[in-house]
């Protein structure tokens, strides 16, 4: 694994700016959402072990390097030319290309694994998309995906509230997106706090989410304990859990495991 992905303290600062799209790693202030989506990349790895995998939406990049780690190939795809670049410079192991999701540029059957985590909200025609992993995924192929989880990332309302989103989804939507393009699902996980992120939460008013929302809508400086603390949270304080194993509809992210059959 590389260093960025490891320790933020001793990370590279990165070259792409945070825009609220994507999350990057080697940021204080950033470090609670880039540990929420690392710990998917970490906890399925397993699943792209000895296999060609294509990240679809592969943003910095850092999921991809972890990824190369086991993977025999790794193929990154994302359609900002500057992130492309980015890469490319960064990150040796990883096969860049530009491109759009809608339509992959890879032949049919051309790869055992397709990972796409958060990025299939940000998509116009999710659709579409599906389709074209189910169409580049050899036979037993695996389509892992994760994604915020709409009940409790925009509760209560029809449009996201992160601007940078178009679509969001429930479990049963996304189950319902996956086998309509033929995937069967194999499993249904959510990603939880764990112990120390409960403590977190209540330290913070109920919700250690809620108090760094809170702060850049004001565009306000950060308060040195709230700092600290989110500084401080790693991939082990989530947890990721069956929806068999707990109640689905409250998890943060949404993660599913599909097999083209």
């Amino acid at each position: 694994m590389s260093a960025i992905v490891g320790d933020p303290d001793n990370a590279l600062p990165s070259a792409l700016p945070l825009t609220g799209e994507r999350t990057i790693p080697g940021l204080a202030e950033e470090n609670y959402w880039f540990r929420r989506h690392e710990v998917v990349y970490q906890r399925l790895a397993h699943r792209c072990a000895g296999r060609d995998v294509l990240e679809a939406g592969c943003g910095e990049g850092y999921g991809a390097d972890l990824i190369a780690d086991v993977a025999r190939r790794v193929i990154g795809l994302d359609y900002d030319e500057a992130t492309v670049a980015h890469v490319r410079a960064r990150y040796a192991r990883v096969d860049i290309r530009h491109g759009n999701l809608a339509e992959l540029p890879l032949p049919d059957a051309s790869v055992d694994v397709v990972v796409n985590f958060q990025v299939i909200e940000h998509l116009w025609d999710q659709a579409q998309f599906v389709s074209e992993c189910f169409r580049v995924l050899r036979p037993g192929g695996v389509f892992l995906v994760s994604t915020p989880n709409r009940i409790t990332f925009s509760p209560g309302r029809d449009t996201p509230l992160n601007p940078f989103h178009t679509r969001e989804l429930n479990a049963a939507e996304l189950t319902e997106l996956l086998e309509t393009a033929g995937f069967e699902v194999e499993d249904t996980l959510g990603v939880f706090h764990g112990a120390g992120l409960a403590e977190l939460d209540a330290r913070h008013g109920g919700s250690i989410i809620e108090a760094q929302v809170q702060r850049a809508v004001a565009d306000a400086p950060w308060d040195e304990q709230l700092l600290a603390d989110v500084a401080a949270v790693r991939t082990d304080d989530f947890d990721l859990t069956p929806a068999a194993e707990r109640d689905i509809d409250d998890s943060l992210d949404l993660v599913a495991i599909a097999v083209r059959p």
